[in-house]
């Protein structure tokens, strides 16, 4: 994130839970120093994997709620973010970062050839496939009105994107491949297109961007009821 993190994310001893977002929210759970099958980073680290719109979130409330490049993708935003800050304690720091590919959406901002033009229509493509799939693309910069309406406060927010980078020509490449079935399939571009595309992006030559990730934090109220609590089960 950048500008100056959330003083709540800063030092001391604590204990984390991740909660792996995904379809089978029965398929928990790997606690205390295993992620996934894998090892932890620490034994102070607890995954746990459940339904974020649906899930009650586990007891004894956070500090510290941080969720990236989750809500564009989820169904009910608007309940996922309401559990969110239900699961704060009073002053823990609700952190939310997601794309918002409708305020830049061009892969190469510089469109200064056929090559750049190819990719910019295969951007075009993937954020139609995105939309189609019930992806809010200008879900970014309603993050901090959505968390003053949540009732939390000293919201701040502010945003992020390279116009080139090495690791953009890593992304793209990984991204195109993964949904290159997808472009093809829905007539956005051919086998041809998508070779001659990642052919280029493997030049380096390419000055290729992302959409701007916007982070936003805001405070949960010391004393009194969680924000956005109501008669429902959290």
């Amino acid at each position: 994130m950048k500008g100056a993190p959330p003083e709540s994310c800063r030092g001391g001893a604590h204990e984390e839970v991740a909660v792996e977002v995904g379809p089978r929210p029965d398929a928990s759970v790997a606690r205390h120093g295993r992620r996934g099958g894998r090892e932890a980073a620490s034994d102070v680290v607890e995954v746990l994997r459940h339904d974020v719109a649906a899930d009650p979130p586990p007891p004894g409330g956070f500090d510290l709620v941080h969720a990236r490049l989750v809500l564009v993708h989820v169904v009910d935003r608007a309940e996922a973010l309401r559990r969110m800050v239900q699961a704060l304690r009073p002053g823990g720091v609700l952190l939310l970062e997601d794309a918002d590919p409708g305020l830049q959406p061009l892969l190469c901002p510089d469109e200064s050839g056929p090559e750049q033009r190819l990719a910019n229509r295969l951007r075009s493509g993937f954020r139609e496939l995105m939309a189609g799939r019930g992806a809010d693309l200008a879900y970014g910069r309603t993050l901090p009105r959505r968390l003053r309406e949540a009732g939390l406060l000293d919201v701040r927010a502010d945003a992020y994107f390279p116009i080139t980078s090495p690791a953009c020509t890593v992304l793209e490449a990984a991204t195109v491949r993964q949904i290159r079935e997808r472009l093809v399939a829905a007539g956005i571009a051919s086998d041809a297109d998508i070779d001659r595309h990642l052919s280029n992006v493997a030049t380096g030559e390419l000055d290729l961007a992302t959409a701007p990730m916007i982070s936003a934090w805001g405070r949960r109220p010391q004393g009194g009821s969680r924000p956005g609590q109501d008669s429902r089960s959290a």
